[in-house]
């Protein structure tokens, strides 16, 4: 067992990989600086708050835990918001990347998970998606993600930096019974959005209803966040035990449609889920599957919750334990 740091770990999917990277037996120290994050979501044992930036406070920190091995998570991860604040994406997901690893370099520590995207690939030639299509992001989020992925490559090359890149696909679901789901402000993603349709009586918009697939909504490949969790084990597991560096996509390889993820809804909670359909965003391919094969084959990771009324059902037991709190 290693003692990880994982960065950004008060937010959505770094909060449920710290969860199960205790149940596995590792130790864990948070790194957030919480602009995003949320500090009910870690254990006040573990919590640092710092930011990124300060890289010679998050080298002494590296020194002083022992850290063997980062998980990164820390990033921002809107793509309209990336659009219109393209300099926040490049400061914060790509200088702030940099600093850690300025930082893991001077204390000696050179084993990273790096949390990437699809989005890295833009608009596929082909579906599924395959790790040898090329990076081509249409957006600067994207963008932001694939400058650090190929600053990991040279780390690679020239300084014994071994980095596992994980391209994730639609992260969603929740881990109620740990407390743990999404709680993204503003919420743009597209469960959460429908869920609180049903909560609240207002309709959700469902963004362009004619693409050229079976039902004119766009398909995308829906993961549960505990086995993108999971997934983040079996990266940092091999890099610990030695494994060279690599690049991994995460998705379960089946595709849902928004009409299709919208009725799983309203056979989860028994209730219609109000909805009106607006017109297409720009930049929205209309498929987007990952092939994990190479994930599933190399490291021996599969998906364990894959079944779209799984993913919903943790989704709305989060949402509703989430209402009644409030």
């Amino acid at each position: 067992m290693a003692k990880i740091l994982v960065t950004g770990g008060a937010g959505y999917i770094g909060s449920h990989t710290r969860y199960f990277l205790e149940r596995q037996g590792h130790s864990v120290i948070v790194l957030d600086n919480l602009s995003r994050g949320y500090s009910e979501s870690v254990p006040p044992a573990i919590l640092r708050q710092l930011d990124l930036n300060e890289t010679k406070k998050v080298t002494e920190l590296l020194l002083a835990e022992q850290i063997e091995a980062v998980i990164h998570f820390a990033a921002y991860i809107s793509v309209g918001e990336s659009t219109t604040h393209p300099e926040l994406y490049f400061t914060n997901n790509v200088s702030s990347s940099l600093s850690l690893f300025n930082a893991m370099l001077a204390a000696g520590v050179n084993k990273l998970v790096f949390s990437s995207t699809a989005a890295a690939y833009g608009i596929p030639a082909r579906d599924p998606i395959t790790e040898d299509q090329p990076c081509a992001p249409i957006n600067p989020y994207g963008e932001s993600k694939v400058m650090v992925e190929k600053m990991l490559e040279w780390l690679d090359k020239y300084r014994n930096f071994r980095g596992i890149r994980l391209r994730y696909f639609n992260a969603c679901g929740a881990e109620p019974q740990a407390g743990l789901g999404e709680r993204h402000d503003p919420e743009t993603h597209l469960i959460p959005l429908i869920l609180k349709a049903v909560q609240t009586g207002k309709p959700v918009t469902l963004f362009g209803d004619d693409y050229p697939t079976p039902d004119g909504t766009c398909i995308r490949d829906y993961i549960h966040v505990s086995d993108l969790a999971e997934a983040h084990i079996f990266a940092v597991e091999h890099l610990l035990n030695g494994g060279p560096s690599d690049v991994f996509n995460v998705g379960t390889g089946t595709g849902q449609s928004v009409k299709q993820v919208l009725a799983a809804v309203e056979r989860v909670t028994g209730k219609p889920a109000p909805h009106t359909i607006g017109p297409r965003r720009e930049g929205d391919p209309p498929s987007l599957v990952a092939d994990s094969t190479k994930l599933q084959t190399k490291l021996g990771w599969k998906p364990k919750r894959a079944e779209i009324d799984r993913i919903v059902a943790d989704a709305w037991a989060f949402a509703e334990r989430k209402n009644e709190v409030a």
